[in-house]
C-alpha cells in the first residue's frame, strides 16, 4: 500500500491477507483512492462485509467502522445500520459467491426498494476461499473444484440482473482499469440510492490454476485481453464479442 493512504489503514495490520497475484489488493488501494478523492470522513463510513476473500478488504484493513458479517448477509445487516443512522455512508464490499450466489435475493431487493447503500462486489468468478468452487460467475466451461470438466451453466450477468433490478448507478470495471474503477467508485459512493460495482479481480490461486493461467501475470493479460470498453462493442459483431467482458457504466441515474 502507498505511504500516502497508511492514515486510513489500522497500523496493527502489518500483513496483506491476500493470495500472490490476487486482484483483492489493488481494489483496496483503489477504493481508498476513491475515498480519498472524495475526502470523506472515515468516522462517518462504514464498511460491511460478508465472507470471503473480498471481505478482507475493509475489515480489519480499514480505520473506520467495519461490520464483517454472516455469509450472505452484508446486505441484511448494511440495511439495518443505516436504517438505524441515515447519516452513515454505508458501502458494502464482498465477493461474487456472498453478494450473489449465497446473498443473491437481498441484492436484488436492496436494488428494488433503491437502499441508500454502495455495493462494490469483487467478482474472482470462482469461490476462492473454500476451495474453489463453482460460483453463479464463473464462465461457462470454466473449471472449478466441484467442476472439473467445465461449467455447464451460463454465468451471471451482474450488471444486467442489477439493472433490471433498479439500480441507480451500474457500473463495471476491471482491477486493470483503474482509472476508470477509481471514477466509478467515486461517482457509486457520493450518490443516493442503491449504486453498484462490479469490479473483475482475477484469483490465481483457485481460477487461475485449474484454467491453465499458469502465473498471476497470464490472469491479468487475460482480463486485459477480454476486457472490452461499451465504446468498442457497440463496433464489434457478435462473434468479436463472445467471450469478451464488457465495461463501462451502465446505469447513471444521476444528482
Amino acid at each position: 500500500m502507498a505511504r500516502d493512504l497508511e492514515k486510513y489503514l489500522r497500523p496493527e495490520v502489518k500483513e496483506t491477507p491476500f493470495c500472490p497475484g490476487c486482484g483483492h489488493g489493488i481494489l483496496m488501494g483503489l477504493l481508498l483512492r476513491a475515498v480519498d478523492g472524495l475526502g470523506l470522513d472515515m468516522m462517518k463510513v462504514l464498511f460491511v462485509s460478508g465472507i470471503g476473500c473480498a471481505a478482507w478488504i475493509p475489515s480489519p484493513n480499514f480505520k473506520a467502522d467495519t461490520l464483517h458479517t454472516l455469509h450472505g448477509r452484508a446486505i441484511p445487516f448494511a440495511t439495518g445500520a443505516k436504517a438505524f443512522n441515515p447519516e452513515l455512508n454505508v458501502i458494502i464490499v464482498s465477493g461474487d459467491g456472498d453478494l450473489v450466489s449465497i446473498g443473491g435475493n437481498h441484492l436484488i431487493h436492496a436494488a428494488r426498494r433503491n437502499t441508500d447503500i454502495t455495493v462494490i462486489c469483487a467478482n474472482n468468478m470462482i469461490y476462492g476461499m473454500t476451495g474453489g468452487q463453482l460460483a453463479c460467475t464463473t464462465p461457462i466451461g470454466a473449471m472449478s473444484s466441484t467442476y472439473p470438466d467445465g461449467s455447464p451453466y451460463q454465468a451471471f450477468d451482474l450488471v444486467k440482473l442489477v439493472s433490471a433490478a433498479g439500480a441507480r448507478y451500474v457500473a463495471r470495471f476491471a482491477v486493470t482499469q483503474p482509472l476508470s474503477l477509481i471514477g466509478a467508485l467515486k461517482r457509486a459512493i457520493s450518490l443516493k440510492g442503491f449504486t453498484f460495482v462490479e469490479v473483475l479481480s482475477p484469483c490465481p490461486t483457485q481460477f487461475g490454476r485449474r484454467n491453465r493461467y499458469g502465473s498471476p501475470e497470464k490472469m491479468i493479460e487475460m482480463l486485459r485481453d477480454q476486457c472490452v470498453t461499451r465504446e468498442e462493442a457497440r463496433g464489434m459483431k457478435p462473434e468479436e464479442l463472445e467471450g469478451k467482458m464488457v465495461t463501462g457504466v451502465f446505469v447513471d441515474g444521476g444528482c
